[in-house]
């Protein structure tokens, strides 16, 4: 099982980043991409290796921390490693700790994914057992992040947003509430999220 690995991203895509480490590149889902920048120089990233009959998947994420998250998440019945990622692509990991353990199901079911039974059962599956992450995570830390045309960064946010389950129309709805917006990709994500936990 992998802890971590010391690379260098050499790809950003919507649903994940390409980190080569030793002449090899890893494909590392991770719950936004766009918080990483291709560089020459090394990062380390933590990750996680879930083995399906489809295939070996494996995730990213910047702190030990967030990984814990994570495994934490896919614990629970019903959530799978991608509804996790989208629960945790979240600008505000503090208000889904406090979400469940106030539990506030209303609030857990704007996660895509995730009804009214899968909420009730983070709920009575984590309840207690976050708190210890509360002080730590600190997710979306502000990264150097290469700015590129506003209209594309938009359209890669988008394309994130649909990639982390969001259906085309709350795409769409971000689209025409963000257009007007000069912002990176990343920026254009957390934007979008924040937006569709309100609605």
């Amino acid at each position: 099982m992998y802890e971590y690995f010391i690379g260098r991203v050499t790809g950003i895509y919507p649903a994940y980043i390409v980190l080569e480490v030793n002449g090899i590149g890893y494909q590392l889902l991770s719950s936004n991409p766009y918080r990483y920048h291709v560089s020459e120089e090394e990062v380390k990233v933590y990750v996680q290796q879930i083995i399906r009959e489809d295939g070996h998947l494996l995730f990213a994420f910047q702190t030990i921390e967030e990984k814990n998250l994570f495994l934490q998440l896919i614990k629970v019945s019903g959530i799978g490693p991608k509804s996790a990622l989208a629960i945790m692509a979240g600008d505000d990991m503090h208000g889904l700790i406090q979400a469940v353990e106030q539990g506030d199901v209303t609030y857990l079911t704007k996660f895509p994914g995730v009804g009214k039974k899968t909420a009730s059962q983070m709920v009575l599956d984590l309840k207690g057992k976050l708190g210890e992450l509360n002080q730590e995570i600190t997710l979306f830390t502000p990264e150097v992040v290469q700015t590129v045309d506003g209209n594309q960064a938009l359209e890669d946010a988008l394309q994130a947003l649909i990639a982390l389950g969001y259906k085309e129309k709350d795409a769409q709805k971000a689209k025409k509430a963000l257009a007007d917006e000069q912002l990176t990709t990343d920026e254009y994500l957390r934007r979008a999220l924040k937006l569709l936990m309100k609605k």
